[in-house]
């Protein structure tokens, strides 16, 4: 931001372009850019201000160019602040390291252009008497006579404290240039951090390329500490054509806020190149990428760039800074930059070559785990080699290989690895990765056990053969046999599944399994031991082998045994006659079973001294009991239409029939309908049967019908007992032809409302609100809606009797 007062502390460093192609009236002034690494040839000065004012001196030392330390500049390297204890004002910097607080370089380099010396002017001292420090150096700068441009190009960084004070009396820096008729107005400026009404305005600050650091002030505690802003390094440019044979004076400064208590520090870098406008960035691109070029900033300037042919401006046409994107052509970029007191303009010729191609690598392998190598190699690559990387995790994440060469060779892996070479054709190009390679690894083979370790086997034996391979790593490459464990021979055919069916053997036999895991060595499996018996094995047959039973119903089982000595059951609920011996062969079982629910039963038969038992298993399937229900009891009218209806637990069940059938419209319907005339007596029961098929399971219910051979009615008890005996204890109404119950109403005798419902079947216990109520007599009104749709209205007394 600028401003007719001091400037804040930032960083601000000088750069001269110089072009050699000129005569000594170029050259730049000596030590301009502090290159003998000390204040010489500059003058300077440190101080205080008045308190509370504006920026007034109070008290100042100034260092004259001419002499040496502690009275001039010659041979220092830093100068103090004005009190002893406010550490270094001045300081020359031939090293560059990070700043604290805007973590940017203290020497900069800008565009491929290295500073190589600065100057720091300013601290976080507030240690000051009675105002605020302020600091400066004054170069006086012989511009020579002659022609031709002559520009003066210097860089700053800052770091400012808010103060939160009137802009003026902010912390700031600055850079001045002026003659003996006043100040150059177009080449000097001020950076402070701006307020209104004292309050810092962040938007305007941020807009002026200020970044808010997040290390705290060493002078201010709590939260209110992160108060220190910074602003990164940034050129600016000058033109003294129009001063060829005149002095001119160039002034920086860092200042402290007048009131003292906030700081203000900043860096200036000066370039040793005075013979014009000078074009930053690489003489040599890569076609089709982006590269960035730059000149000084000039204040208030207008900027204009042009390109070569096929060349594209991607970014910052109209500023000092632009990215470009390179065509295949070489050609001149040329940069522009003109304001009221200056017109510049630079040529910088750039080269292009073809981009970065990373080839094709080649090497895919699979090796076993341990002792391995492998060889990938690089082809077709337009670029140099920066490194090989390698992935364990399928590329999610890659490892540095210090590996320039077109080959990589990769030993003793233990894990599946991805590789590829990263490529880049010099530094203009882009760098570009490979395809990538795969090295698979396979882990070591193991053979693993077979179970059972040992087995038995009979004469003819056709159950519990098998032998399992367990606890292997790779595949089944054979099975082999031996007889004496020291010749093994592969079983024909070959078998390379993981299990292996023991058949047709007549004496004592071993197994084993030979497992080979990828392109690792095989292995063989643990022994498996095969005892021979020469006694037969038992032969038998079930029928049936399963069957579907109703609940509370019998199933048979029937076996046949052509080879056997004795059999057993697992379920001691079988009714066998049998006792368990088989005296004559063949022989035939029959047992019978009545489960409950679902069950299986095994059957086991044993022969002599065969130790291994022949098993087989019966399925009884239970179909679950059809619970049935055809309603509670009711009570009708003659002639009233009675909607009847079987509920069942099983929804397959399709098939019923009412008993008896008189009076139904359909007894052969789950919800058949029954009118009642004067032919019936008083009470029917109708009955259901509810049956399933294919099997013939059913469920049975029954409803009793009471008949009134009157109209509609609403009954009342004249009396209840409610003492919680299961008699009468409830008063409720009793409808006959009924369909809707309006209200039930009771009443004590001095018309207080007792109880009400309008739910058929439910009544009054005697109770309210759990007090019960006295012997006597009581008042009750009741209406409902017939099956005709009439309304039945009733009223009268009951008695309560307790």
């Amino acid at each position: 931001m600028f401003k007719s007062v001091l400037i804040l502390v930032w960083l601000l460093p000088i750069m001269l372009l110089v072009n050699y192609s000129y005569t000594q009236t170029q050259a730049c002034p000596v030590n301009i850019n502090f290159s003998e690494g000390a204040l010489n040839h500059w003058y300077a000065y440190t101080g205080t201000f008045q308190t509370n004012s504006a920026r007034v001196a109070y008290a100042q030392q100034n260092y004259d160019s001419s002499a040496s330390f502690p009275l001039g500049t010659l041979n220092a390297v830093s100068l103090p602040e004005y009190t002893s204890s406010g550490g270094q004002g001045v300081r020359v910097l031939t090293t560059s390291s990070l700043d604290p607080f805007g973590y940017f370089q203290t020497i900069p380099t800008i565009n491929n252009y290295n500073y190589k010396y600065s100057v720091l002017l300013g601290s976080t001292s507030t240690n000051s008497l009675p105002g605020g420090f302020f600091r400066g150096i004054r170069y006086e700068i012989n511009v020579p006579a002659g022609s031709g441009p002559y520009t003066m190009t210097y860089a700053y960084a800052m770091v400012l404290e808010n103060g939160n004070h009137e802009s003026s009396q902010q912390p700031l820096a600055s850079a001045t240039l002026y003659t003996d008729a006043g100040i150059i107005q177009c080449a000097s400026t001020k950076y402070f951090l701006p307020t209104n009404n004292g309050t810092l305005d962040q938007a305007t600050a941020i807009q002026n390329g200020f970044t808010l650091s997040n290390m705290p002030s060493p002078n201010t505690g709590g939260s209110n500490a992160y108060r220190v802003w910074t602003k990164n390094w940034t050129e600016v440019t000058f033109d003294l054509t129009a001063y060829r044979g005149q002095k001119v004076k160039l002034v920086f400064t860092a200042e402290n806020c007048v009131p003292k208590g906030h700081f203000a520090y900043a860096y200036f870098a000066v370039r040793n190149e005075c013979s014009g406008l000078t074009i930053s960035g690489l003489p040599n691109v890569c076609e089709n990428g982006i590269s960035t070029f730059s000149i000084p900033s000039l204040a208030g300037a207008v900027y204009s760039w042009t390109v070569p042919t096929g060349w594209a401006i991607v970014s910052g046409n109209g500023t000092n800074i632009i990215s470009v994107k390179a065509g295949n052509q070489s050609g001149n970029i040329t940069a522009r930059a003109t304001n009221s007191c200056a017109d510049l303009s630079s040529t910088l010729y750039v080269t292009t070559s073809s981009p970065t191609i990373a080839g094709t690598l080649s090497g895919n392998n699979i090796v076993c785990e341990g002792i391995n190598n492998s060889t990938i190699t690089l082809t077709g690559n337009d670029g140099n080699i920066l490194k090989w990387v390698s992935s364990t995790d399928t590329g999610k994440s890659w490892s540095d290989i210090n590996n320039t060469f077109n080959t990589l060779t990769v030993q003793n892996l233990n894990s599946t690895t991805l590789y590829k070479a990263i490529v880049q054709k010099g530094t203009q190009c882009s760098i570009d990765s490979t395809n990538s390679v795969l090295i698979t690894v396979n882990t070591k083979t193991i053979g693993g056990e077979i179970y059972p370790s040992l087995l038995p086997i009979c004469v003819g034996q056709n159950q519990n053969t098998t032998l399992q391979l367990q606890n292997a790593r790779g595949d089944v490459l054979n099975w082999q046999y031996s007889y004496d464990s020291i010749v093994w021979n592969n079983v024909t055919p070959p078998n390379t599944s993981n299990s292996y069916d023991v058949v047709g053997i007549s004496s004592t036999i071993k197994y084993r399994a030979i497992v080979q895991n990828g392109v690792c060595p095989s292995d063989t499996s643990k022994v498996s031991s095969i005892n021979f018996y020469n006694t037969p094995f038992p032969v038998a047959s079930i029928f049936p082998d399963s069957s579907t039973i109703c609940f509370g119903t019998a199933a048979t089982l029937n076996a046949n045994v052509t080879i056997g000595s004795n059999y057993t059951w697992n379920n001691n609920t079988v009714y066998d006659v049998g006792n368990g011996a088989i005296n004559q062969l063949p022989a035939t079982i029959n047992a019978k079973v009545a489960p409950s629910k679902t069950t299986s039963y095994v059957l086991s038969i044993k022969n002599n001294n065969c130790p291994n038992i022949w098993t087989d298993t019966f399925y009884v399937k239970v179909i679950p009991p059809i619970i049935v229900s055809a309603g509670n009891d009711t009570a009708i009218v003659l002639n009233q239409p009675l909607q009847l209806n079987a509920i069942v637990t099983d929804s397959s069940v399709t098939q019923f029939n009412w008993s008896p059938s008189t009076g139904l419209n359909n007894p052969n319907i789950s919800n058949p309908i029954a009118l009642i005339n004067t032919a019936f007596d008083s009470v029917i029961k109708y009955t259901v049967k509810a049956t399933l098929n294919p099997f013939g399971c059913y469920g049975t219910a029954s409803v009793l019908v009471r008949i009134f051979k009157t109209g509609p009615e609403i009954f009342v008890p004249s009396a209840f007992t409610p003492n919680n005996d299961g008699l009468n204890d409830v008063l409720k109404p009793i409808t006959v032809g009924i369909v809707t119950l309006n209200y039930f109403k009771i009443y004590n005798r001095w018309g207080n409302l007792l109880y009400s419902t309008s739910e058929i079947g439910k009544g009054w216990d005697g109770y309210v609100n759990g007090t019960a109520q006295p012997s006597g007599t009581y008042v009750y009104i009741t209406e409902g809606i017939d099956y005709n749709g009439k309304k039945v209205f009733r009223k009268g007394t009951t008695v309560l009797i307790r």
